[in-house]
């Protein structure tokens, strides 16, 4: 695996993201309005889940712990702080969805259906101030937008690490062989 600057990383997540340093505070502030609501989301978003029938392996013998787990992935979106070490947290969510095979698509489809559940919350908690859910909604959008970019990541990487297993060629070869394509291309480097 090879090795990333999550500073970095960090930065492109948010400016992709449009998570910015307000969003964070709105969040900060919304955690004490929000915190009692957790674990109806997190219920709601596993029973969807359950009705799936592609996630049944995924789910099953570990439901109560895979629960517990997004709870406090739930809360720790709540709190922040939103930096390099977030990110490398992020990173290592994605690592483990890659490492029990998890398909990419259901990560997103996860980050949709968490807002599904997750912005009726807001619009109760939030009902005598539409100005208040609005800002609200673009910080949750945001950070559930940053967190995906990060999660996602781990499964390009494993991806790479695939294709050079299967080809033989080392990661010198490429990022030599990737430069030329940029510079060929007009692509700017990641």
């Amino acid at each position: 695996m090879r090795e990333i600057d999550f500073s970095q990383l960090n930065q492109q997540a948010k400016m992709f993201a449009g998570f910015e340093g307000a969003d964070e505070h709105v969040l900060e502030q919304a955690h004490a309005l929000l915190v009692g609501h957790l674990d109806q989301v997190t219920e709601a978003f596993y029973a969807e889940l359950g009705q799936i029938d592609e996630t049944g392996p995924f789910l099953e013998g570990r439901l109560e712990s895979l629960k517990a787990t997004h709870r406090r992935w739930l809360e720790k979106i709540f709190t922040g702080p939103y930096d390099e070490d977030f990110a490398a947290y992020m990173h290592k969510v994605g690592v483990v969805h890659v490492q029990v095979r998890l398909p990419e698509r259901f990560m997103a489809s996860g980050i949709g259906l968490i807002s599904k559940h997750l912005i009726p919350v807001l619009a109760e908690a939030c009902r005598e101030d539409i100005a208040k859910l609005g800002v609200l909604m673009k910080a949750v959008n945001a950070v559930t937008t940053y967190c995906l970019i990060i999660m996602q990541v781990s499964y390009r990487e494993h991806e790479l690490d695939r294709f050079m297993d299967v080809t033989g060629i080392s990661e010198a070869l490429y990022n030599n062989l990737s430069a030329a394509y940029r510079q060929k291309n007009g692509v700017p480097a990641e």
